[in-house]
């Protein structure tokens, strides 16, 4: 459980450092168009999109891995596992959980409820099939969200050099007199009213 704070705690300073880094980097004019705020918006959902999606499928893809290790020890010892899913949805267990892993406590968790039987090979072949597929499920997800982050990388880099050409830069200063010219229109429309 600490394992996956420490890691969620990790991916959440991602997640701030990319809001910093949209401040830093492309909030330097004081004036800016609906189209720039949205593609900057746009870029920074894609971002944290894709940084939330790769923390919720580290999550399932740990737990896969605990469950697969329970039901392989579990076979060894010839144990049947039930489990009762309506508990999976009791919001006050998760909160209680929740609360006690936050807050660095012990929790005692009582055992599933475990007894001797002689399992069905073929249904423990089937869960352990069934976990595989989920695994490479996750791992496609994982190739994917990869592709996305180095496709964000790209557009951001082809962003970059497209702001340092000439043409650019020459329309950027062209809308910042614009910008500012509308300013100036304002105010003297403002004093206007006001003198009236």
């Amino acid at each position: 459980m600490l394992f996956a704070c420490s890691k969620r705690a990790i991916r959440l300073k991602t997640i701030d450092s990319c809001f910093e880094d949209l401040k830093d980097s492309r909030l330097v004019d004081k004036t800016f168009t609906v189209d720039e705020v949205r593609d900057m918006l746009d870029g920074l959902k894609l971002v944290v999109r894709g940084e939330v999606e790769t923390e919720l499928v580290n999550t399932a893809h740990t737990n896969m891995l605990l469950l697969r290790q329970l039901f392989s020890q579990a076979e060894k010892f010839y144990l049947r596992l039930q489990t009762d899913i309506s508990e999976l949805e009791n919001r006050w267990a998760v909160e209680w959980l929740g609360r006690g892993v936050h807050l660095g406590r012990s929790l005692k968790v009582h055992p599933l409820k475990c007894f001797v039987s002689f399992p069905k090979m073929a249904t423990r072949s089937q869960e352990i099939t069934s976990l595989e597929d989920t695994d490479n499920l996750v791992s496609a997800k994982h190739d994917l969200l990869r592709v996305q982050e180095q496709l964000a990388l790209a557009e951001k880099e082809l962003d970059r050099k497209f702001q340092q050409t000439s043409a650019y830069r020459n329309m950027k200063e062209i809308l910042t007199k614009k910008n500012e010219h509308i300013k100036d229109t304002r105010k003297r429309q403002e004093k206007y009213e006001s003198d009236e």
